[in-house]
């Protein structure tokens, strides 16, 4: 397999929420990729991060939540700087 065949790209994605005693940080530095054909599962305890990653990828993080990344690709699309029409159309 080759990077074309690369359908979700995560580089070093993280969650930051502000917190009247400062950021919390939920999610940090996680890298992963799933290939076409491919099954990743996210394992971890309750309450480590799991679902807000899956927010923050899919762009829906409560609004005062942000999301940071080096890359966010999914099927060849930057994450990152996708309008919000094209968010939906990924989402279905």
């Amino acid at each position: 397999m080759n990077a074309s065949d690369t359908v979700l790209a995560v580089e070093r994605l993280e969650v930051e929420i502000p917190l009247a005693s400062g950021l919390l940080h939920p999610v940090r530095g996680i890298s992963f990729s799933v290939r076409r054909g491919e099954t990743v599962c996210i394992v971890g305890e309750s309450g480590c991060g799991k679902t807000l990653a899956a927010l923050a990828i899919m762009g829906l993080l409560p609004s005062r939540a942000r999301r940071n990344a080096e890359r966010l690709e999914f099927a060849g699309m930057d994450l990152l700087r996708a309008r919000e029409r094209q968010m939906a159309d990924v989402r279905g």
